[in-house]
């Protein structure tokens, strides 16, 4: 082990449990440290940005909370990815959970195995909302103004036979969506796939959570769908941690 860095950190983690800041002295003597040490090393976690120096006390400093901030992010995302590969397992179907945030369709986190590939992204998600379920899904968690304005930067097109042809058939369609039903597009996005997507809307931000098959399996989606749904019920909990991602 390297001494310096042990040392450094159990400095740190010191620092971390004194919320509002704490003397180089008193650092010193709770890890165990000679003065002279502390010292260097606490000027050295200044120098790097990872604790700052106020009236003779020491805080954390901007680099150890962007740590702390990249380390919650992780953990969330990993728990979406642990959660949905659970889902995965359980239903036999690939998922994928996106968000809409900053004006665009964000997919975040898609959970396949060999047996149940994902949809092959071959044309822009992000364009090609009015195609796909995820779109469909956020575009309808929207209010009225977001959802013109999403259409009018990217613009209703046919990838294939079953796409909807314009935008007003599409924004017909979203009014008759329940407001917690799963919306289903059939072949739309890419021929031979069939997808669905599950609502997921936890204070302001639309979410959502998707599954899809192939077309030759189209009897399955919307029991696959309400089995999906349901599992989110149970899981809504750390569900509204994750959506924060």
């Amino acid at each position: 082990m390297i001494g310096s860095v042990q040392r450094a950190m159990r400095l740190l983690e010191t620092v971390a449990e004194h919320e509002h800041g704490a003397p180089a002295k008193q650092l010193a003597r709770k890890t165990g440290l000679a003065l002279p040490t502390a010292y260097h090393l606490l000027r050295t976690l200044v120098h790097e940005g990872y604790l700052y120096r106020e009236r003779g006390l020491f805080f954390l400093g901007e680099a150890a909370e962007r740590l702390s901030s990249s380390g919650a992010e992780q953990k969330r995302r990993s728990t979406i990815a642990h959660t949905l590969a659970q889902w995965r397992d359980l239903i036999g179907v690939p998922l994928y959970y996106a968000r809409y945030r900053d004006g665009e369709i964000d997919i975040l986190c898609v959970s396949e195995t060999p047996g149940n590939p994902a949809v092959h992204e071959w044309a822009d998600f992000r364009e090609t909302g009015h195609a796909h379920a995820i779109g469909q899904c956020l575009l309808f968690q929207l209010d009225d103004d977001a959802r013109r304005d999403h259409l009018d930067r990217y613009p209703v097109q046919s990838l294939t036979r079953y796409t909807v042809r314009d935008a007003a058939t599409l924004l017909r369609r979203l009014e008759r969506v329940g407001r917690m039903e799963p919306v289903t597009e059939r072949q739309e996005y890419v021929l031979g796939t069939v997808c669905a997507a599950v609502p997921l809307t936890i204070g302001d931000a639309a979410a959502t959570i998707a599954l899809s098959l192939p077309a030759r399996q189209s009897d399955r989606l919307l029991p696959a769908a309400r089995q999906l749904q349901r599992e989110m019920g149970r899981r809504v909990g750390s569900l509204a941690l994750a959506i924060s991602i």
